[in-house]
């Protein structure tokens, strides 16, 4: 396939995060002095994998290889297949392997909730005949439903542990991934993905109002490091204090006497009594009906 006929497709390029600068420029160099090696792999005429390799040897009027994936059906296919790929590379970062794998368990948790509703769908439709014997382990109302939509990876990913495994991290750093994807402001996603924050300082001040977020991190890296530190430091007073306040509520609280105890004893008791006589009238009814 001559190099005019490939499709890029902005969505596909910018679904891995781009090389750094200085990754880029290794890469060129590479390529350069060694030629493009690896082949880039096409569905198609759409470009998968290789959008750098792709741009440099268009740039420098260097030749490249091709390979056709036929497995793919649709962008989810090819979504999957990117994340797996990046999963496995050293180059990649704790927060990129982090955020793959919460987009596949994305994709995983869509194509499982498809099939469940196409299956309860087409039993729904073949009412009694999907009850009737059928040959072999498979219910074939339930394998022509599924034959019907994009398969379902074995892996759920519904844990943080699963998720942990698949991306090389431990669990305490996937929550720290959640953390950020959900609550931190895009100028402190862009400071971890640029290495200026660890994952951890990155989380804590995700904890922050956005907009205080985005006024430390005008300060930059350092900025944001003070903030993380300034919220840890708040959190040890909290714990300190607390403790402190409950034993005081405790000394403060009004202190019951025997007395009163052992009336509330003697209303438990009798409430029992009332729930066993009650108890035992029923069995009694029902012994009769019988």
């Amino acid at each position: 396939m001559s190099p005019e006929e490939i499709v890029v497709l902005p969505e596909l390029k910018a679904y891995i995060d781009p090389l750094t600068p200085d990754e880029y420029e290794a890469l060129e160099r590479s390529i350069l002095d060694e030629g493009c090696r690896d082949a880039l792999v096409l569905w198609g005429n759409t470009l998968v994998v290789g959008h750098n390799r792709y741009s440099i040897c268009q740039k420098h009027g260097l030749p490249f290889k091709t390979v056709q994936n036929e497995r793919f059906q649709n962008m989810e296919d090819i979504h999957l297949w990117m994340i797996d790929q990046h999963l496995g590379r050293r180059s990649v970062s704790d927060f990129q392997r982090g955020v793959l794998a919460l987009r596949k368990r994305e994709i995983i948790a869509e194509r499982r909730a498809q099939a469940a509703a196409a299956v309860n769908a087409a039993k729904a439709e073949a009412g009694e005949a999907a009850q009737a014997p059928w040959e072999g382990e498979t219910d074939p109302v339930v394998a022509q439903a599924l034959a019907n939509v994009p398969k379902v990876p074995d892996e759920a990913l519904d844990t943080r542990e699963a998720l942990a495994r698949a991306a090389r991290l431990s669990a305490g750093q996937v929550k720290m991934i959640e953390t950020i994807q959900e609550k931190a402001a895009p100028e402190v996603v862009a400071a971890v993905k640029a290495g200026e924050l660890s994952l951890n300082a990155a989380a804590v001040v995700a904890t922050l109002p956005v907009e205080e977020q985005q006024a430390v991190a005008a300060e930059g890296a350092d900025g944001l490091k003070q903030a993380a530190k300034r919220v840890r430091e708040a959190r040890k007073k909290t714990k300190v204090e607390k403790p402190a306040a409950d034993e005081a509520s405790l000394e403060a609280a009004p202190t019951v006497s025997a007395e009163a105890l052992q009336a509330r004893v003697s209303e438990l008791e009798a409430e029992n009594e009332r729930l066993r006589l009650q108890v035992k009238t029923l069995q009694e009814l029902l012994a009769e009906q019988g």
